[in-house]
């Protein structure tokens, strides 16, 4: 039936059929069908992680439902988790358009959205009206008019308000969307950032009796030595998680395809490569901390390798969108079996 679809989606803007996509899912979960769509398979046992316990270790990555308005349709389709964000503290409209660009020989996306959101409160309001059983993360940035010197106090204020409603929460700081995001992944402006949130979650922790896991996504455009000083910081401040990786500005996979000189981040399979050796080397840097792999993941063998590359769950965006709701349980099914996962051999 996706096929079917699709063919008709990408007749028509991006955006547009996005839109027009999670409004069809909404209505079909409204009727008890969203589930249908993703195909029976067996979730397996659970996955414990972060101190949670993740139903499955495929999860949505954030981008695709940046307010939580599709967050009981989404979750319907068998994921283990919904990350949603990305989120700042005020609404605001993002980027102009055209901002979302399909790459389809390639199976790749790339966007220049630049956190259109309708703000902190919407999206929190949002997961509080939600049914959905699994984990819930939400991703937190910063707007666009706040000097990248107060990024701090963007990213405390949405912490403060979504720590309540989340399982857990991820810090954005790898968008390229952002002017100015990306620095915040190095040196002084990433150990700053992340001990004031580390403090702010502690005492949120206390207050509210529930601990609520920190994670941070992190670029895939980095030298060896770079991704070595982001797990420092990451380990130094007791950051709970990692998610690798966001979107590349490399083009070097798609030279040639049309819409490959559009800025912005480049998503999809030509990820996968560059995204599960950021997974690997973390791995081989932090071999305690939880790892979600995301970047590339367009069949349930991509998800096992992200896995066997040291990924103790997965995201799913742009694969989801080119494969459908049927990828989720082919990825299910695929990671399932963790004895088959051995990233120490790897």
């Amino acid at each position: 039936m996706y096929p079917v679809a699709r063919s008709l989606l990408f007749r028509l803007d991006p955006e547009t059929a996005h839109r027009l996509t999670l409004t069809g899912l909404d209505a079909a979960h409204r009727l008890r069908l969203a589930g249908r769509f993703g195909g029976r398979f067996e979730s397996g046992a659970p996955v414990e992680t972060m101190g949670l316990s993740f139903a499955n270790r495929v999860g949505l990555a954030a981008g695709l439902d940046k307010n939580a308005d599709h967050l009981d349709a989404l979750g319907a389709l068998g994921f283990g988790f919904v990350e949603v964000g990305t989120v700042t503290p005020k609404a605001q409209q993002g980027n102009p358009r055209p901002r979302l660009f399909r790459l389809t020989g390639p199976q790749a996306i790339i966007n220049r959205m630049g956190f259109n959101n309708a703000g902190v409160d919407h999206l929190v309001a949002n997961v509080r009206r939600s049914r959905y059983a699994g984990v819930i993360g939400i991703n937190i940035g910063k707007n666009l008019t706040t000097p990248v010197e107060r990024a701090v106090d963007d990213y405390v204020t949405c912490l403060q308000r979504a720590h309540a409603a989340a399982h857990y929460i991820t810090v954005n700081v790898s968008s390229p969307n952002t002017p100015g995001l990306r620095s915040l992944q190095f040196g002084e402006h990433l150990d700053s950032l992340l001990g004031a949130l580390k403090q702010e979650a502690t005492r949120l922790d206390a207050a509210n009796g529930r601990r609520v896991p920190l994670a941070v996504k992190i670029a895939p455009d980095m030298s060896r030595d770079e991704i070595g000083l982001v797990a420092a910081a990451l380990k130094a401040n007791a950051i709970d998680g990692v998610i690798a990786t966001n979107t590349t500005i490399a083009r070097e996979n798609v030279v040639g395809t049309p819409h490959a000189h559009e800025a912005g981040g480049l998503s999809g399979a030509p990820l996968f490569a560059t995204s599960t050796a950021v997974v690997r080397e973390l791995r081989r840097l932090l071999p305690d901390m939880p790892i979600i792999g995301a970047g590339g993941i367009d069949s349930g063998v991509r998800a096992s390798e992200k896995c066997q590359a040291g990924a103790d769950l997965v995201q799913l965006y742009t694969g989801f969108i080119y494969r459908g709701p049927e990828l989720v349980g082919e990825c299910v099914e695929a990671t399932r079996r963790t004895d088959d996962f051995d990233s120490a051999a790897l």
